[in-house]
């Protein structure tokens, strides 16, 4: 006896990936049609088991393990970027779906001993899909490693969100003076230095492309100077198209190579606007100041000496 015929839960399965398919992404798409053929296998090879022989406790545990696994599984697969990581995640998650899934599966048809697909499927998922889960979490690890690296240059000693650029997510001028502050407390006596330069291509963008192509080329020029400062090193965006960084428990030597290793980079810059149009590099303005024991602030010092650099340099 079975519940319903093969070319039914083929039909069915094609319909539920059709309806799946308007909201969720192709990854939700593949496990709803999986879960949807192995319903078919069980439905053709197996004999459905009368209702009295149902265990309905066993239904709500695989069948609700089956469930949340497979939401996890979306919700990975709709909220992180493609790549190994994601794929890994989603695949563990899924194979554990179906595993629970084949097991909830058997709650209603028995399948004769002979057939060595069944213990062989119930076999293979959980334990392989627990296997790829784990070495996803382990990628999944070393990802968040590098990503914790990355934000420790944005944000190195204080958690005050409320002084950070909504554009660059790079911390302010009042938040550089804090840390200027703080460094001073905290290691007295011992060499720090801060680099200032502008962006000079960025007022011709925003007056001939707009305020957004404005902010896209900040976002570029933020993650470049962050691709060539140290995990030690803290960016800021201090106003307009100045950016400062804060060069901790380092020499004046070391800060004039970090800072002319800045200055070519964004000399080098390429940006192209949504358009195709491309915004000329420029040879930033470039100050470097060292931080003493004294009482006058630094950042003032540089800010002074920048706008001197650039009246002088103006054509």
């Amino acid at each position: 006896m079975r519940l319903m015929p093969l070319n039914f839960w083929l039909r069915w399965s094609d319909a539920v990936v059709a309806a799946w398919g308007r909201w969720a992404p192709p990854g939700g798409v593949l496990l709803a049609l999986l879960c949807s053929l192995l319903m078919a296998v069980y439905s053709e090879f197996g004999e459905a088991k009368p209702m009295e022989m149902w265990q309905w406790l066993d239904i709500a545990g695989e069948g609700g393990s089956a469930v949340m696994a497979g939401l996890w599984c979306l919700m990975v697969v709709s909220s992180r970027p493609r790549g190994r990581v994601t794929t890994l995640l989603a695949c563990g998650l899924g194979m554990i779906a179906l595993g629970n899934w084949a097991d909830c599966l058997d709650e209603f048809y028995r399948i004769p001993h002979e057939a060595w697909w069944d213990n062989a499927v119930e076999a293979a998922l959980m334990p392989g899909g627990m296997l790829v889960l784990t070495w996803g979490l382990f990628a999944w690890r070393k990802e968040q490693r590098l990503l914790n690296e990355h934000l420790q240059q944005r944000e190195r000693l204080l958690r005050d969100h409320r002084g950070f650029d909504r554009v660059t997510q790079l911390a302010d001028a009042g938040y550089l003076r804090q840390l200027v502050r703080l460094e001073r407390r905290e290691h007295p006596g011992e060499p720090c230095a801060v680099v200032m330069l502008d962006a000079d291509q960025l007022p011709r963008c925003l007056r001939e492309h707009g305020q957004a192509e404005g902010d896209r080329l900040l976002q570029a020029l933020t993650h470049l100077l962050l691709l060539n400062l140290r995990p030690t090193d803290v960016l800021c965006r201090y106003a307009g198209d100045r950016f400062a960084v804060l060069l901790p428990l380092t020499d004046a030597d070391v800060a004039t190579r970090l800072a002319a290793q800045l200055r070519q980079a964004v000399a080098s810059l390429s940006f192209y606007t949504r358009d195709g149009v491309l915004i000329e590099a420029r040879a930033p303005h470039v100050v470097l100041a060292e931080m003493d024991d004294s009482e006058a602030d630094p950042v003032d010092a540089l800010v002074a000496a920048l706008n001197r650099h650039r009246a002088s340099s103006a054509p």
